[in-house]
Parts: C-alpha cells; structure tokens; sequence
C-alpha cells in the first residue's frame, strides 16, 4: 500500500503547510509590530544635582549612577557615559545620556546631560 497517495495523507500535509505557513506570518507580524530596540541601561537622572565640578568623586558617581554603560578617554581624559536609548517603529523615541569627564585624580572637570524629554 502506497502511504504517500493516500487521500488522508496528502489533507494533512496540505494542513501541516497552511499551519506552518500561518505560524510564520504570525511570527513575523508580531516582530513587525512590536519592533523596539533598547540599548544602555536606565540611571536615575534625578542624581544630577549631586555632581559638583571639581567635588565629586569617581567613587561618588558610581555610588549615584553605578557603573557606567560605557567608559573611555574624551580629550584625552577618562570619560565615563550612562545611556539609555530606546527605539521603536511606531512608538515615541526616548533616549537619554550622561556623561562624565574625570582628571587624574578622579574628580569630576565636566559633565554633560541630554535628553529627548523636554518642554521646548
């Protein structure tokens, strides 16, 4: 007897291709859809206040921010940056990032704040 020419077989293979066809558009409308990226991670930007240029220390910003997304030279100094950026097809775009330039020594000499989320 001959399985693959029989009635039952060729109906539930045709099934099986509509159902996995089904499951992949499925699979890529969901994707599609909630397509959003995030990249960083969140800080608490109500800190801010607590930076004093030429106060506070590497050790202090840890403790306020903690570790740094990112760490490298700007300038030639050791700057670290806090970042948090999230994308999205269809929603709103938020991003937001810190960075902060230390001397020698480990104190801060300058900081920077931006934000997509403003009043102007």
């Amino acid at each position: 007897m001959n399985i693959g020419n029989h009635p039952q077989s060729t109906e539930k293979c045709s099934f099986l291709h509509k159902y996995l066809l089904i499951l992949i558009l499925l699979t890529f409308t969901c994707v599609f859809t909630s397509s959003c990226i995030t990249l960083g991670k969140d800080f608490p930007a109500s800190n801010l206040s607590a930076i004093k240029i030429k106060k506070t220390t590497k050790d202090e910003i840890r403790r306020l921010f903690g570790s740094p997304w990112l760490s490298g030279l700007q300038d030639g100094k050791l700057a670290w940056t806090y970042g948090n950026y999230d994308y999205s097809l269809f929603g709103k775009r938020k991003a937001k990032d810190l960075v902060v330039q230390f001397d020698k020594k480990g104190i801060v000499t300058t900081y920077t704040f931006s934000t997509t989320e403003h009043n102007e």
